[in-house]
């Protein structure tokens, strides 16, 4: 026969939450500085390699992809 003992502990949800909902804004915020950053860094690209809308688009659409697997990865 197994002793098995059961902890209860006691959280202030209301605490959790605001933390959860922090951390949740920080990633956000980070992310999109992150997404701000490389945009820019294509728009540099394009304006010194000279790309038309053509090439500029298809950049554009790449990036779009790679953003899309990426986010499959991490769910």
């Amino acid at each position: 026969m197994r002793n098995i003992e059961t902890h209860y502990y006691t959280a202030d949800v209301e605490a959790m939450t605001a933390m959860l909902n922090k951390a949740r804004s920080e990633e956000r915020r980070d992310r999109a500085l992150v997404v701000s950053a490389r945009l820019a860094e294509l728009a540099v690209h394009v304006h010194q390699q000279g790309l038309n809308g053509i090439e500029a688009a298809e950049l554009i659409r790449r990036e779009a992809e790679r953003y899309g697997n990426e986010s499959r990865e991490l769910h």
